[in-house]
């Protein structure tokens, strides 16, 4: 197979798709990629894969990524992730040196953070209230949780909406949910804004131990475009005997996109585990690279 070609294509006018449609299309795109990045395919192959033409899969792409499928295809070869690897140790030193605690501009947006306390986490949220809404988002149809004191949990929907529901819950089953989308079409809107616009402030409550907690504060360290790997994020919180209790944590995180679990892969490079599927773990990725990061 040769390269990706990168030529422009011409003014087909392929029908709208939903953010849904379009990431399912983007989703089959990157699959097929990331099964043969070593082959390095051009677009005629990926385009026949998902049954579109050359010149709408180009569109497409380039619509959703804001980039050509060369330039990401670039960004998922292995090469590259070690690469950002070996930078990305000093960028998170760095980070984690600074401090992680109260407000501050942590990777790409101004995130304050919040915890639950030892009671509310014992009690399974008794006394808490939850407002959830499901919502479009350049990865696909996600689920949005939100308290008076800030997001508590994204999701993106896999196995159907209420399975999404379900997993959000998990641990608070004593606290009060109400489905109310126009509550939380804020925090879609702040946490995927529209092109050209910047990130907006957010505040997050985080649930979980606070070993847990700990984890999660160090992933808002890790700028986009950077990852680190299970190690290198046990020995910036001090715990370096301890990358798989690490790796629980990251597995556990219920706020998927904001505290960036998907900017953690292996040692080797490899991209692997995602609670939301290794694909969209790839194209996260793989988007936040192509675009240069921060």
């Amino acid at each position: 197979m040769n390269h990706i070609m990168s030529n422009e294509p011409s003014r087909d006018h392929a029908p709208t798709e939903s953010a849904d449609d379009a990431y399912g299309r983007i989703a089959r795109a990157i699959s097929y990629i990331v099964d043969n990045k070593l082959d390095q395919p051009e677009l005629d192959d990926v385009a026949a894969h998902i049954g579109i033409s050359p010149h709408h899969l180009h569109r497409t792409f380039s619509d959703w990524a804001g980039i050509s499928p060369k330039k990401f295809l670039k960004a998922l070869t292995l090469a590259d992730a070690k690469a950002r690897l070996a930078e990305s140790e000093s960028v998170l030193g760095a980070a984690l040196d600074v401090g992680l605690s109260g407000p501050g501009r942590l990777h790409d947006l101004f995130v304050t953070i919040d915890a639950v306390t030892p009671g509310e986490f014992k009690s399974r949220g008794a006394g808490l209230e939850f407002r959830y809404g499901f919502h479009p988002s350049p990865f696909g149809d996600c689920l949005i949780v939100a308290s008076p004191r800030g997001l508590s949990g994204l999701s993106f929907v896999t196995d159907g909406r209420d399975a999404a529901l379900v997993e959000q819950k998990s641990g608070w089953e004593n606290a009060r949910w109400a489905e109310d989308a126009a509550a939380t079409m804020d925090w879609a809107q702040r946490i995927f804004p529209a092109k050209g616009l910047g990130p907006a402030p957010l505040n997050v409550l985080l649930r979980g131990t606070p070993f847990r907690v700990k984890v999660w504060q160090a992933l808002l360290a890790v700028p986009p475009g950077r990852v680190v790997s299970y190690s290198t994020l046990a020995s910036g919180i001090g715990r370096p005997e301890a990358p798989r209790a690490v790796a629980g944590a990251i597995a556990a995180n219920l706020i998927g996109y904001v505290i960036p679990c998907h900017r953690v892969i292996r040692e080797t490079g490899a991209v692997a585990g995602y609670r939301w599927g290794v694909n969209r773990k790839f194209a996260i990725l793989g988007l936040e690279a192509a675009l240069g990061g921060d």
